[in-house]
């Protein structure tokens, strides 16, 4: 594998994890060292950003930045994890919501403001990853933290589905922003879609699709066996 320190800028794909993209980057490109700065869900699209070789040691540098995200939530309906990876388990009204009840919502929700983050979420409680203790019933407690949500701004036009644009700091969780924004409502509601657009001043127009960097990469002579792939 080759010593090669670079900043590497992907268009995650729908349904791949952020490791899944890691681990295809580090044996295709017969990388040493491979890192991403910031998860993206499975049901996410997006920015990643991967760092190879000596560029790892700025991964906090840039997972410090803040990130913007476009995406959709529907209104009236609730799932465990707050998206698509799980099934309805709960119905609301939506009749009683009224454009000033979507602005103040957003208002509570811009800011500094505290936020808990979803059950199905890779924070770790007693060492454990807290989605593997939601998948199996189990109660879990996580604590709130502080987070500053700069921009929030959205489009009813298609009510109850809602188009929303936020830009926010690091460890804000926007499926607790969608799931908090259907309580302030009086009803519920889950993320449709999420794309990150944005991490600093890395855009997504600057990122490349897995398909796009592959092909670009460099004949590099293959001295170890690395043919593994993920996906």
């Amino acid at each position: 594998m080759d010593e090669r320190n670079e900043v590497i800028l992907i268009d995650k794909p729908l349904r791949w994890t952020s490791f899944d993209v890691v681990n295809k980057i580090r044996w295709a490109g017969k990388y040493k060292k491979v890192g991403h700065a910031g998860t993206l869900d499975p049901l996410a699209t997006g920015l990643l950003i991967l760092c190879t070789g000596k560029k790892t040691k700025e991964i906090d540098t840039y997972q410090a930045q803040e990130k913007e995200y476009t995406g959709t939530l529907v209104l009236g309906k609730t799932t465990p994890s707050v998206d698509l990876e799980t099934d309805f388990d709960a119905e609301f009204p939506t009749d009683h919501i009224t454009q000033e009840a979507i602005n103040q919502a957003i208002s509570q929700l811009s800011g500094i403001i505290e936020q808990i983050p979803p059950a199905h979420s890779a924070i770790k409680i007693n060492g454990k990853r807290a989605y593997e203790s939601a998948r199996k019933g189990e109660d879990i407690v996580i604590k709130s933290r502080q987070v500053e949500v700069k921009e929030f701004d959205i489009d009813a036009s298609k009510f109850p589905e809602i188009a929303f644009r936020i830009v926010c700091s690091k460890g804000t969780y926007i499926r607790s922003l969608v799931r908090d924004f259907g309580k302030l409502l009086g009803s519920g509601a889950y993320m449709s879609s999420l794309r990150r657009t944005r991490i600093g001043d890395f855009k997504i127009e600057n990122a490349s699709t897995i398909e796009q960097f592959l092909a670009d990469l460099p004949i590099i002579p293959n001295n170890t066996e690395n043919s593994n792939t993920a996906k």
